[in-house]
Formats: structure tokens, C-alpha cells, sequence
């Protein structure tokens, strides 16, 4: 039926090369972009996951950067505790020399106050982003050090940062204690505390060196009046001493390697998102080339099909003149 107010092949064809040129748009969008699910409108499902694990890994991201943070604490302070054992041990050696008859004890004193500053000075140094773990200045320096650890989102979608626990106050006055130095009141320090003396039973209360603002015990130190006895409850207390500082640089080490470990793990796991999201969203550039090129194809053929649709009218006019 040929009429002058529809043509309804010329609306078929015009509705194939609508629809065509629509499929052409959406391609050529994909493979600008990258994606088949850029929008929540090309698949509402793909890309409520997707964003939200996108979301996830930049807070994986801010973990990583916190790990790297934690590290660099971490590892100033177990620098700091191994430092302070090698030279606890060359201190062992001058008390050891001490005891041998004809020894001039005041100057073999000299180097051990040497050795004495050497200590201070590893206390106050050892310290990364205003964080020092050797040195005790206030009350506040008791709190546990706590150290971001990892993120996780639970089945309801709720995100918790959990954390690494270092329990750094220990016990005042006993040989669980984790500082190095305590300058308020002594007793939390390995250096500075009275508990090894009182644990090894000595006949005074023997500390390296008393805290700044803490601490009136017997420091050990050598004179001509030094006795036997007292130098070797000296080597005895500073050797105690020395095994703790092993002690919590071992934990310390322990934590770094924690650190390590889930710093590895975290990158890891960003790669696994990456990927996986990656698989839901991302276009198959070959398959929307080939998607494409047949499209534009289809395309050619209905601006054809439409004009033959068209010319069916002009014939008709033709035969009218």
C-alpha cells in the first residue's frame, strides 16, 4: 500500500537506524571509556559493587600508607633497643676489666660514663614522627602505642580498622618494663628502674643511672673504694639488664615483621580488587572494535534501506507529471 501521509517502510527503516546508531553511540562510549559499566544505569548490580569496592581500596590504600608510618616506628625503637644492647654489653666488659687486680678503676670509670651518655643519647634519639618507645617523659607515655593494622568490611557493610597493640608501660618497679630510660620517675625504666637490683637481691639497689626527675638509687659507677663484691652485683644487674633489652627488641622485631607481613598482604589484596573489579566493569576492547565495525556497517545499510524506502514516493510523482 503506497500512501502520500505514512510511509511506513520509511518508519521501519528509520527505527532500525535509530536503534543502530544508538548501539554505535553506546560501543564507541565503551571503548572510550573502558567500561561497560560506567553508570548505574548499564547495570545497576555491577556497578553498586564495584564502586563500592573501588571505595575499599582507596581505604586499603590509606591502611598501606598508615603501615608504612607504623614501620618506620616500629623500627626506630627495635634500632634503638638493639643499639642500647651491644653497648650494654661493652659496659659488661669494662665491669668485668674492673675486677682485675691492679685495674686503675677511676679510669676505666671514664669510659663508662662515655658509655652512660652513649645510652641517653640512643633514649632520646630513637624516635620517628615525634613517636619515641624508649624514653619515658610524662604520664601520658604509658598508654598502649596502638598501630593501624588492617580494614575490613563486614557482611552488613560495616568497616572497622583494627589495630596492633604494644602494651609499652609494663610494670614499675619489677624487670617487666619496656623503656629504656624513665625520666619522671625511674622505676618503668630498664636503665633507670630499681627491679632488677631488688629481683637479683644485691646488697643496693644498682641502676646504670638514675632518671632525671626520678630515682635516688645507687648508680653504678667505679672508684678506687669499689669492692669485689659490689662490681660483681654490678655485672650481674647490668647483665639482667642487657637480656631485657633483648627482650622487647624481640617483641619489637616480632611487631615489625607483623608489619611487614600485612603491608604485603594489603598490596596484595588491592591487586585482587583491582582485578576483580576490573572483570565486572571493564570492556573487552577486541569484542567492542569488532561490535563496531559491524555497526557501522549496519549503520551504511539503513541510511540505504531508508532512502529506498523514500524513493517510492518520488516515483509516484513521477508518473503524476
Amino acid at each position: 500500500m503506497l500512501s502520500f501521509n505514512t510511509n511506513n517502510g520509511a518508519i521501519l527503516a528509520l527505527d532500525v537506524l535509530r536503534s543502530t546508531t544508538g548501539d554505535r553511540d553506546a560501543t564507541m562510549g565503551r571503548m572510550s571509556s573502558g567500561q561497560r559499566v560506567a553508570t548505574a544505569a548499564d547495570n545497576a548490580a555491577y556497578w553498586s559493587i564495584a564502586t563500592t569496592m573501588r571505595s575499599d581500596n582507596k581505604m586499603l590504600s590509606a591502611v598501606e600508607d598508615a603501615l608504612g608510618l607504623a614501620s618506620g616506628i616500629v623500627d626506630s625503637a627495635n634500632n634503638g633497643f638493639s643499639a642500647a644492647t651491644d653497648t650494654l654489653v661493652e659496659i659488661k666488659k669494662l665491669l668485668v676489666l674492673a675486677r682485675e687486680p691492679g685495674v686503675d678503676r677511676d679510669k676505666v670509670n671514664t669510659d663508662l660514663d662515655q658509655l652512660k651518655d652513649q645510652l641517653k643519647t640512643i633514649a632520646s634519639a630513637s624516635s620517628f614522627s615525634e613517636q619515641n618507645w624508649l624514653k619515658r617523659t610524662d604520664l601520658a607515655d604509658d598508654v598502649d602505642r596502638e598501630l593501624v593494622g588492617s580494614f575490613r568490611r563486614d557482611a552488613d557493610g560495616g568497616v572497622t580498622v583494627t589495630s596492633i597493640t604494644y602494651e609499652i608501660a609494663g610494670t614499675a618497679g619489677t624487670t617487666d618494663v619496656n623503656f629504656l630510660v624513665d625520666d619522671l620517675s625511674g622505676d618503668s625504666g630498664i636503665l633507670t628502674g630499681s627491679g632488677f637490683a631488688t629481683e637479683l637481691g644485691t646488697s643496693k639497689t644498682w641502676v646504670l643511672f638514675n632518671g632525671e626527675n626520678g630515682g635516688a638509687y645507687d648508680e653504678i659507677a667505679l672508684s678506687d673504694a669499689t669492692t669485689d663484691a659490689e662490681i660483681e652485683e654490678m655485672i650481674s644487674v647490668v647483665d639482667a639488664m642487657a637480656e631485657r633489652t633483648i627482650e622487647v627488641a624481640t617483641s619489637l622485631g616480632a611487631i615489625s615483621t607483623r608489619i611487614e607481613l600485612q603491608s604485603e598482604f594489603t598490596k596484595d589484596l588491592q591487586d585482587s580488587i583491582e582485578t576483580g573489579v576490573g572483570k565486572m566493569v571493564d570492556a573487552d576492547l577486541n569484542a567492542e572494535a569488532t561490535r563496531l565495525k559491524a555497526l557501522q556497517t549496519q549503520e551504511q545499510l539503513g541510511i540505504q534501506a531508508l532512502q529506498i524506502a523514500n524513493s517510492g514516493t518520488e516515483r509516484f510523482l513521477d508518473l503524476l507529471l
